[in-house]
């Protein structure tokens, strides 16, 4: 019973997250984002590490929930943008599985090649930005962000187990 109510709450809680979502006002988003980005990107940031985005913008979409921001590097901070004339580089995918690369339960090169992770465009600049997610140490992270990241990745985990060992069941018959 559990195990079914967290499948379909795996399932169907991008789409019920959808609406409120998109009600969010972009500088709502922006902010979300850029305080987001500066918490977690902390080290890099001190270091000089975007500077590879520099006037380069990275599309970032996350297809179930309909939701898209521009981030480029420009006068050494981030910035977040509703619209830009041309993306350099696009990462894309479902809600689900980029909480699970945020909380390293999943490994993006695996996702991308099940084509559940789409990377699009300049792929030497998409090599950089996963490079630089990779170098991420979660354990930097302040403990109330790192705690619901990973209660989110292992809620979702268990739930698409659930639904992929269900799946096995029905195709065995």
């Amino acid at each position: 019973m559990i195990a079914q109510l967290r499948k379909q709450l795996v399932q169907n809680g991008p789409a019920l997250l959808r609406v409120p979502v998109k009600l969010a006002p972009f500088p709502l988003q922006k902010k979300v984002m850029l305080d987001g980005l500066a918490m977690v990107f902390k080290e890099a940031l001190e270091d000089g590490d975007f500077e590879f985005l520099e006037d380069r913008w990275l599309k970032v979409e996350v297809r179930d929930l309909d939701l898209r921001w521009y981030i480029s590097y420009q006068n050494e901070q981030l910035v977040v943008a509703e619209h830009v004339d041309q993306e350099d580089v696009s990462f894309s995918g479902e809600c689900n599985d980029l909480v699970l690369i945020a909380a390293r339960k999943e490994d993006p090169d695996t996702l991308f090649f099940q084509r559940r992770l789409r990377i699009e465009g300049d792929t030497e600049l998409g090599l950089e930005v996963k490079n630089l997610m990779d170098s991420i140490d979660l354990d930097s992270l302040p403990a109330p962000a790192k705690f619901v990241l990973h209660q989110s990745a292992d809620f979702i985990h268990k739930g698409m187990q659930s639904a992929a060992g269900q799946e096995e069941v029905m195709n065995a018959h």
